[in-house]
C-alpha cells in the first residue's frame, strides 16, 4: 500500500514548482470538495511562498510536503495557525494517490511532529458534510466532532484532537 512508504518534508524555497505543478495539475480534482483558490492564488504563487515561509520561519505554521519512496509529491499536510499549544490541520492529497491510505497516514506522521517537533497539546479540523473523505480520516485519525459550522457557504463540522506527549492522543 502506497501509505506504507510516504515520507513527510518541511516545505522550503526549493519546493516552489514542483508544489505550484501539483496544485495545477490537482486544481480541478479539489476544488470539487474544497473551495477553489482561484486564478490569483497561482498568479502569485511565488510571492505567497514566500510570505508562508517567512511565518514558518517564525513558528505561526508549519507546512510539510507528503512524498513516496522516490521523492514524488504526493500532497501536502499543514499546521496554520498556531498558538497557545494548538493549531489547525490542514491537508491535501492528489488525485492520482487519493483513496490509498495516504491521508490518513500524512496526518498520522504530521499528529507526531505537533507533539515532539512542534510541541502542540491539540490540533482543529475542518472539513464540510459533502467531504466523506476527509471527515473520514479525521475520524481514523483520532479527531472528533466539536462543532457544525459554515464553511464557505457550506455547512460543516470543526474537528479536534487531543495530542499526548507519548505519541497517542485522547479523544
Amino acid at each position: 500500500m502506497l501509505s506504507d512508504v510516504i515520507r513527510l518534508q518541511r516545505l522550503t524555497a526549493e519546493h516552489e514548482q514542483a508544489l505550484l505543478a501539483f496544485e495545477l495539475a490537482n486544481r480541478a480534482y479539489f476544488a470539487r470538495s474544497v473551495p477553489d483558490r482561484g486564478d490569483a492564488y497561482f498568479a502569485e504563487f511565488a510571492d505567497r511562498l514566500r510570505a508562508l515561509l517567512a511565518d514558518q520561519a517564525t513558528g505561526l505554521l508549519h507546512f510539510h510536503l507528503v512524498l513516496d519512496d522516490r521523492g514524488e509529491l504526493l500532497g501536502r499536510v499543514n499546521l496554520v495557525d498556531v498558538a497557545d499549544g494548538t493549531a489547525e490541520l490542514g491537508y491535501r492529497i492528489g488525485e492520482h494517490a487519493a483513496g490509498r491510505g495516504v491521508a490518513t497516514a500524512a496526518v498520522e506522521q504530521l499528529c507526531r511532529l505537533a507533539v515532539t517537533d512542534y510541541r502542540l497539546t491539540s490540533l482543529t479540523a475542518v472539513t464540510t458534510h459533502d467531504n466523506p473523505a476527509s471527515r473520514a480520516v479525521l475520524a481514523r485519525t483520532g479527531f472528533t466532532a466539536e462543532a457544525d459550522i459554515d464553511l464557505d457557504g457550506r455547512p460543516g463540522t470543526r474537528y479536534r484532537r487531543r495530542l499526548v506527549s507519548s505519541g497517542r492522543t485522547a479523544g
